[in-house]
């Protein structure tokens, strides 16, 4: 047994000894409530035990992460200096002209996601693969922080701290504090004040409430936050305003296609950027690496002069099998010459659709789960509408303890989708993780559970 499932194994017997489950949920349900660990009317977390990584783990899960950010980094390099390789996206007009705006400073992605599934093998070996990057608008870098801390008050994760040290991977909050303050004074181009920001997103949605924990801790630098909507901002007289208060530093939560889909060109934070009156992040030109379909340029063998040995060696381990669906020719993932649409209609149950530029798991077709007319359907729709098809990575699975209704412990299988957090374009600290009992992942729209994740290291 590895020395991560008797890790587990142990916290698991502690579920079942005396009341210590119940009385930990008595402290997660009101404190998830109390601190803002709400998504949308419902608790963050539904599951009584955290996410345990050996250090080994963590390392590695590190360690392959920072290599294939290398990957998206130099990818959206050549993206943005190539407008034919740039095709290859599928950005819109629009978005091709926002991506023209100067930023003030050098990287793309401030702050940005890998969303993976990690597998620990009982001989300890790991399976690791990334199948999307969320480069413009990660969310629960405050959330997993506050919810390492809740779960650190359980009897539970007491009781088991007396048999292992335990590490919470709680940075988010504060490496993109670190991360956005960077970026103003690489903009600004000295230190001669703290930046007036706002967090902007539409009326209503459901991290809401992680904004306000973002309002909080930046507070603790002396620096005013406010929280507004698309529809309160105005650029007059050379100066943003978000509801009637100056600001020179967008946190824009808010998607770029959503924003383009209700004002076009035609905002008040496109004419400040247009100005050089405010710094922005995430800024526009993540979205080159943002769109479904930079998958499909890092592993498409018609891109493999961008990358190192060692990048496609990581692109071939890490990357599934990714490809724009067009009427083309391609290298199949046995390596035989193929036509696209037909290999694809008759290779469903081996294949995922996704739309280039969603998500929460909108408009995704998991082929094994889907009638063959469905997916030929999808298949001739995205000919239109850009998508790409994914070959199926191996998703990662453990047992996870929760209360019923009648207050057994239940300990079943749930989907694990691990996601290291990236600050600066070049840092991966931290990570989300989510958990489903279906395939589908679908925290975004109001499923699965959100779980810290700690190192853990048995106490001699």
């Amino acid at each position: 047994m590895s020395q991560r499932q008797l890790a587990i194994d142990i916290y698991h017997d502690l579920c079942t000894t005396g009341m210590l489950a119940q009385d930990s949920w008595d402290t997660l349900l009101p404190g998830l409530s109390a601190r803002g660990l709400i998504f949308g009317d419902r608790p963050l977390t539904t599951v009584l035990r955290p996410l345990l990584h050996t250090g080994m783990d963590w390392h590695y899960l590190r360690w392959r992460s920072t290599v294939v950010l290398g990957v998206f980094r130099k990818m959206a390099e050549a993206l943005l200096s190539n407008p034919a390789l740039r095709e290859q996206v599928y950005l819109t007009p629009e978005e091709e002209d926002l991506i023209q705006i100067p930023t003030g400073f050098t990287t793309i992605l401030p702050t940005a996601r890998l969303d993976s599934f990690l597998t620990v093998h009982d001989d300890g070996a790991y399976q690791l693969n990334y199948i999307e990057l969320n480069g413009e608008s990660p969310a629960s870098m405050a959330y997993s922080d506050v919810l390492s801390d809740l779960f650190l008050e359980t009897p539970l994760m007491q009781a088991f701290g007396e048999r292992y040290h335990v590490e919470a991977l709680a940075v988010g909050r504060r490496s993109a504090v670190d991360a956005l303050l960077r970026l103003y004074y690489q903009w600004r181009g000295n230190r001669s004040k703290l930046p007036d920001i706002v967090i902007v997103d539409w009326e209503g949605v459901p991290t809401t409430t992680e904004f306000h924990l973002f309002v909080d801790y930046f507070a603790r630098y002396d620096i005013t936050v406010t929280i507004c909507t698309p529809e309160k901002m105005e650029f007059r007289n050379g100066v943003l305003y978000a509801d009637g208060r100056a600001v020179d530093y967008v946190y824009k939560r808010v998607l770029t296609t959503e924003l383009l889909q209700r004002y076009q060109l035609n905002h008040p934070i496109i004419d400040a950027l247009r100005a050089g009156a405010i710094c922005m992040a995430n800024p526009f030109t993540c979205k080159l690496v943002h769109k479904k379909a930079s998958f499909a340029v890092a592993s498409d063998e018609r891109n493999a002069y961008l990358f190192t040995p060692e990048e496609q060696e990581a692109i071939r381990q890490h990357i599934p099998w990714t490809r724009v669906v067009e009427e083309r020719k391609t290298i199949a993932p046995d390596g035989a010459s193929v036509d696209l649409l037909p290999w694809a209609s008759a290779r469903k149950d081996t294949l995922v659709l996704k739309p280039n530029d969603e998500y929460g798991g909108k408009g995704v077709l998991i082929g094994w789960e889907c009638e063959q007319t469905a997916w030929d359907a999808a298949l001739q729709a995205a000919l239109t509408d850009p998508a790409i098809i994914q070959t199926r990575a191996m998703i990662a699975y453990e047992d996870f303890p929760s209360l019923t209704p009648n207050d057994a412990i239940d300990i079943s299988r749930r989907l694990v989708d691990s996601d290291p957090f990236i600050f600066n374009g070049d840092t991966v600290d931290g990570s989300l993780v989510r958990l489903s009992k279906v395939t589908l992942l679908k925290v975004t729209a109001g499923g699965g559970s959100v779980v810290p994740a700690f190192i853990v290291d048995r106490k001699e």
